[in-house]
């Protein structure tokens, strides 16, 4: 018998359906959809994941110190490795060697940090009252007459603000006490078993990822180990490089710093490296507590100050961090702003410093996964044809 042809409607049920399918935007949306209702769905189970919550803010910090030390001593390792070393014996040394600069640093330059910050603390009302001093000196001046009631207006309220500030943080002092030695427990652990987790990570790390993709489907085991390598790499860099900046900057200040006869230049350059982790924001953040003891100095102590951080600024961005991180993240500066911004305001401190290094890895994964994705719906296939005729 001969097949009967299909409707009209039945045609244009077909059609619609085919192109529903085929739609990029449709199938966008019904990903965006599907997404939503899975994040719903843990949010009705949140309970369920708390007992995991715990034991990774346990064990999560001494993994992450032990992370950021291996991708700093995996490639000296590596290289005694390779220069016939076994690497026991390398892992070994390293660790020695890291013991001797700890040590060093707990006899020589913590006591001088402690001594630094000492007397600052000892001699910051008379900081403040020169400040003050040379500020209401220079707002006396003719130039500043019309501005002044706005000024004072402007004052008060900044200190009404400090005060009530200042009354919150000592109502909940007292509230925040548990919290305060639940910190310095979780500190504690880390500290302990920090070693043993980076020892084990030293040692068969490069194992990790061929040991964890055991347990998915065979066609998808190399495709997982090439994402893998891809954000070892991203990471490895990126923490290496700050790292490595972070630690020149420190240098730079304190040489720097200590040349212009700046007070506490020593503390003052390991501030400004450390606070150097934080990509843009660091640097403006260094600035204050320099420029705030430049105007104690007097207009001359503050220009020079001022000239410091135009040096290393311009050795910073013009030398350091090509040379060191080149473009290895490829990110947008308005990017990693945002990054900083939104992981700042739900993780803090910790958001601040592991946001750009998780943007990174996850860019990896994401980037992967829509090729992928490319592939596997045949929706982009004039987008490969536009770029061959592009090309």
């Amino acid at each position: 018998m001969d097949k009967q042809p299909k409707s009209t409607t039945q045609r244009t049920t077909s059609w619609f359906w085919k192109w529903f399918l085929n739609n990029q935007v449709v199938t966008a949306l019904l990903v965006v959809l599907l997404l939503l209702l899975i994040l719903f769905v843990f949010t009705k189970v949140a309970y369920l994941f708390e007992p995991i919550g715990q034991f990774l803010s346990v064990v999560g910090l001494p993994i992450v110190l032990s992370g950021i030390l291996y991708y700093l001593m995996n490639p000296a390792v590596n290289f005694l490795e390779k220069k016939g070393v076994k690497r026991l014996y390398s892992i070994i040394l390293l660790f020695v060697v890291v013991i001797g600069l700890i040590v060093w640093g707990v006899v020589v330059i913590i006591p001088e940090i402690r001594d630094q910050t000492v007397s600052f603390v000892d001699n910051f009302p008379s900081y403040m009252k020169t400040a003050e001093k040379g500020v209401d000196e220079l707002f006396s001046d003719p130039i500043f007459k019309q501005f002044q009631e706005q000024i004072a207006s402007s004052s008060e309220k900044l200190l009404s603000s400090v005060t009530d500030v200042a009354k919150n943080v000592s109502k909940s002092t007292f509230q925040n006490i548990g919290n305060f030695f639940g910190a310095v427990a979780t500190i504690t652990v880390a500290i302990i078993t920090m070693p043993f987790i980076l020892f084990y990570l030293l040692k068969d790390g490069k194992k990790l990822p061929t040991y964890l993709v055991k347990f998915l489907p065979t066609k998808f085991r190399q495709p997982t180990l090439v994402v893998l390598k891809e954000m070892n790499d991203q990471v490895s860099s990126y923490i290496r490089g700050q790292l490595t900046v972070a630690f020149l900057v420190a240098v730079i200040f304190m040489i720097l710093f200590s040349i212009i006869g700046l007070d506490y230049a020593i503390t003052l350059g390991i501030v400004a490296g450390a606070l150097n982790l934080i990509p843009y924001l660091g640097s403006f953040l260094a600035m204050v507590p320099a420029v705030f003891l430049g105007i104690v100095g007097g207009p001359v102590l503050l220009v020079k100050v001022l000239v410091v951080f135009v040096i290393e600024q311009t050795i910073e961005g013009r030398l350091i961090s090509p040379l060191v991180l080149g473009s290895q993240l490829s990110i947008h500066p308005v990017t990693i702003l945002f990054v900083l911004l939104t992981s700042g305001k739900l993780f803090g401190l910790a958001g601040v410093i592991l946001g750009i290094p998780v943007y990174a890895a996850a860019k990896v994964v994401i980037t992967h996964v829509f090729e992928w994705y490319k592939t596997v719906s045949n929706l982009y296939e004039d987008e490969h044809i536009e770029e061959q005729k592009i090309e």
